[in-house]
């Protein structure tokens, strides 16, 4: 049902064009780019600059990044955090490794993992369009990316879509499935084998503070990496969403919320796409790993080159008409969430959320409240909550073990959970704390 929000909802919509942000120098002769092959090709012409528009994602940093000119890396690195060896003898035309004798951590988690990390260019019928990354879920060409960088924000529902590789080999692919609900999605590589699969991490086992480090192709520049901290756990955000319902408690972006932006870049003239007017509230990780527009569906990784999340939203400190880039305020998809979706897309082609069937809002602002929390201000008839025992005025405190500190936090992760999950919900009622198990129903949005 929906959520009752407060006054300082925060939704994430695109910063400026590409065009201002990446400008328009062409890199100098000491300048590698990554994302250019090893073949001769001239530089993007500006009108080609105005036609491929970076989509955002987070990353972390540390190597050095430069087109490696086709020169294979071999080098074996132990993690010291927990003696996990990490090891590469692939191509790594993206990632420059000039001593294999004393790579760092950052470097042979960047080298190892470069193959499991794609670029995704995404265009319409007339050739505009926006790039954005991924990450591939098997050895045939399943790539996992953002629902916003396959279908520019819902402004296009039967995209082209063009993949390119670690290599600089570019391959056709389509769409297996969305997930707008948790802006996910699933698309296939043509024609394609021998891929490697990125390795999965428990998002759940993580700790503020570990290392996060992330790979993708801000401003379109293929083999970022950037690096940096988890800075926080348990948190959630809204986003525009193509599929929010109308029982979400959506509303119009607040220009004056200075966290008012998404996660893409748009081109010159370009508009936000006309789904983006509503809002879902997501779990994400927290880091402050830089990220810039083009690195939406990219890999955020840890110190062991596992994925621990894909990348989906940035903050940024302005108004609506500054310039957004990274101001270490960085927000990714929990891994554990991403399996999951990602597996029920390939199997199915759609994925399940759970529905709770109760009206919330934020404890913390209703009179005399003493506890943050999410309260219940409605429970439908007939739904997982009335079934459960719940009651109006319950306040839920913590969800499957989480923290829930507002009806945002507790409305995502509802979301998260697959539908007809058995969950415990810890609420507050007349001063007392129970445990209330639930049955979540189906969410059909």
């Amino acid at each position: 049902m929906s959520h009752i929000m407060n006054d300082k909802t925060s939704y994430y919509y695109p910063p400026e064009d590409a065009a201002k942000l990446a400008g328009e120098k062409k890199p100098s002769r000491r300048t590698k780019v990554s994302d250019v092959p090893a073949q001769p090709s001239s530089q993007p012409t500006p009108r080609e600059r105005s036609r491929v528009v970076p989509l955002v994602a987070a990353l972390a940093v540390g190597a050095v990044i430069g087109g490696a000119s086709g020169a294979g890396v071999a080098f074996i690195f132990t993690n010291p955090s927990d003696g996990e060896i990490i090891s590469s003898t692939s191509e790594t035309q993206g990632i420059t490794v000039n001593r294999p004798d004393s790579v760092t951590a950052v470097t042979a988690v960047a080298a190892a993992v470069s193959p499991s990390v794609v670029t995704i260019s995404v265009s319409d019928a007339m050739g505009d369009g926006g790039t954005g990354s991924g990450v591939v879920l098997s050895s045939d060409g399943y790539v996992l990316t953002n629902n916003h960088v396959v279908t520019l924000d819902g402004s296009l529902s039967t995209p082209t879509i063009q993949v390119r590789d670690n290599n600089g080999q570019l391959f056709s692919a389509t769409v297996v499935g969305t997930d707008p609900t948790v802006d996910l999605a699933v698309i296939k590589m043509d024609d394609v084998s021998g891929l490697q699969p990125i390795e999965w991490a428990d998002s759940s086992k993580l700790n503020v503070g570990d290392v996060t480090i992330a790979m993708g192709a801000p401003l379109g520049l293929a083999g970022t990496v950037t690096t940096g901290i988890i800075s926080a756990l348990n948190r959630s955000i809204q986003i525009a969403s193509t599929a929010a319902p109308e029982d979400s408690g959506s509303m119009s972006p607040d220009p004056s919320d200075p966290f008012d932006f998404f996660n893409f870049d748009l081109g010159p003239g370009q508009q936000l796409g006309g789904g983006a007017t509503t809002s879902i509230s997501i779990p994400v990780i927290q880091t402050d790993a830089a990220i810039n527009p083009g690195n939406s569906g990219g890999a955020l990784l840890d110190a062991s080159g596992k994925l621990i999340g894909i990348n989906v939203a940035i903050a940024n400190a302005g108004s609506t008409d500054a310039q957004s880039g990274s101001i270490g305020l960085g927000f990714a998809l929990p891994s554990n969430l991403a399996k999951r979706v990602s597996n029920e897309i390939i199997a199915t082609g759609k994925a399940s959320h759970g529905l709770l069937g109760a009206k919330v809002s934020d404890a913390a602002n209703a009179e005399g409240s003493t506890t943050v929390g999410g309260r219940l201000e409605e429970i439908s008839a007939g739904g997982a909550a009335e079934k459960a025992g719940l009651k109006v005025g319950d306040v839920v405190v913590r969800f499957n073990g989480y923290p829930v500190t507002d009806g945002n936090d507790l409305t995502a992760l509802v979301r998260t959970s697959a539908a007809g999950e058995n969950v415990t919900i810890e609420i507050i009622r007349d001063g007392e704390r129970k445990n209330i198990a639930v049955t979540l129903g189906a969410f059909t949005g």
